[in-house]
């Protein structure tokens, strides 16, 4: 899927694709906060199963009745090609290796405190997950994660000046206490790139 069908979703360009994801999404996460996985798919493996079988049968039926000759109703699908195409594999595969990678080193340079203030910064991050880990489960927090990103665009877009001024607020203050406490805390000061 390209990044502009991905925006066109999460934007709401086409309300019936959009509420179709969102609701699959949703009710898909909501079944996992009520049963194990395995039962989440076999439940809907068997959905599946239990429209397409009665679809077949429905189609047999009416085939004998009427005497005609169409043959398989599902035909058609069951001769198209479903592998995945060999270089968009590898394209994704060297796409994920590589995030892997930078993802590795930036934990190894947080944990190994390259960089004593960016140390200090992951240290209170990891408190505060502490915290949200004692208040939500990760299920609630993929649907907490999925409610913003169909809602928080949309939101912003319609009210982007007086979000972007209080941002900018909250920023420079944000960056003149850190100024602040790096002047204050001899070897918290920055080291220039």
């Amino acid at each position: 899927m390209d990044a502009k069908r991905v925006v066109d979703l999460v934007y709401w360009r086409d309300v019936k694709t959009t509420g179709v994801v969102f609701g699959a999404a949703l009710l898909l996460l909501l079944s996992l906060m009520a049963c194990s996985i395995v039962s989440v798919i076999s439940y809907i493996g068997l959905a599946l199963l239990s429209v397409t079988i009665s679809f077949r049968i429905y189609k047999g039926i009416l085939q004998a009745i009427q005497k005609s000759d169409e043959g398989h109703p599902f035909k058609q699908y069951l001769d198209q090609e479903v592998a995945l195409p060999e270089d968009m594999v590898h394209k994704y595969s060297d796409m994920v290796l590589a995030k892997l990678n930078k993802t590795i080193a930036e934990v190894r340079r947080l944990f190994l405190v390259e960089d004593l203030v960016d140390s200090i910064k992951f240290a209170v991050l990891m408190w505060i997950l502490t915290y949200v880990g004692a208040l939500f489960n990760g299920l609630t927090l993929l649907i907490l994660g999925l409610i913003a990103v169909f809602s928080c665009p949309i939101v912003y877009e319609k009210h982007q000046a007086q979000i972007d001024h209080y941002l900018s607020l909250v920023n420079n203050q944000v960056k003149d206490i850190v100024g602040k406490i790096q002047a204050k805390v001899p070897g918290m000061k920055r080291k220039t790139e």
